[in-house]
């Protein structure tokens, strides 16, 4: 069954602390080529029927994200590509 993804992020000129905090520990772990880290959001909405994009920007837009200084992005993905998501 198809589901919408929603994927939250702050906004690129908002300081990320916790994506910082774990770009400082990298190093710790013998890990040196990254130049930063972005900590997000993944939402899957599984509406009924057939996906609603249009729905589910509303949600996103008046629930899950602080437009202020979050974006988010929404898009339809299978189940499968979902069951594979935790690598």
């Amino acid at each position: 069954m198809p589901r919408v993804v929603v994927d939250v992020m702050l906004k690129p000129e908002i300081l990320d602390p916790q994506g910082q905090a774990v770009a400082n520990a990298l190093p710790r772990l013998g890990v040196s080529d990254v130049a930063s880290v972005r900590i997000g959001r993944r939402i899957e909405i599984e509406f009924t029927g057939e996906p609603d994009l249009d729905r589910a920007r509303e949600i996103a837009d008046k629930l899950l994200a602080n437009p202020v200084i979050e974006d988010f992005t929404v898009r339809v993905v299978n189940a499968d590509e979902t069951a594979g998501a935790q690598s």
